[in-house]
């Protein structure tokens, strides 16, 4: 029995040039898609801090710091993903949810507003740098399984 060999795909520069153009071109919006998806992370705090901590409230939240996780880098700023990330750590499941120190969660909050409030797009910068190793350090020291 012969086995066909794979046929090799072929890319077309011109679409790959296309696609960067257009991607380019989506790029000035970045910085409101991002304004937009952190308001709506406020949205949700605020409604975990008024209602309290339920089940749907920091379930919200949670859905917001990952839409985060994978929109910081795509919009520029790969410190949110990270911090984002490590939100998503510390209240990744319905325990955690209800378990997670409130004072910890609104600080990544806080930390996610300021990096996009003051520029700080990488781990690059001392301040942002700082920051992310003291948050994974904080979540982790809280992870039993960590």
């Amino acid at each position: 029995m012969t086995t066909a060999s794979p046929k090799r795909l072929r890319i077309d520069p011109g679409a790959v040039a296309r696609a960067e153009a257009a991607l380019a071109a989506m790029a000035v919006n970045f910085d409101e898609w991002l304004k937009i998806e952190i308001t709506r992370m406020e949205v949700a705090m605020s409604a975990v801090q008024s209602q309290g901590r339920t089940e749907a409230s920091m379930e919200a939240l949670y859905h917001r710091a990952h839409d985060l996780k994978g929109l910081g880098a795509t919009y520029g700023f790969p410190i949110i993903s990270q911090i984002a990330g490590t939100l998503c750590r510390l209240i990744d499941s319905a325990e955690r949810r209800m378990s997670a120190p409130m004072s910890l969660v609104g600080v990544h909050v806080e930390a996610i507003k300021a990096a996009a409030r003051n520029g700080i797009r990488t781990d690059d910068d001392p301040v942002g740098k700082a920051l992310v190793r003291e948050l994974e350090a904080t979540v982790a020291a809280l992870d039993p399984e960590g």
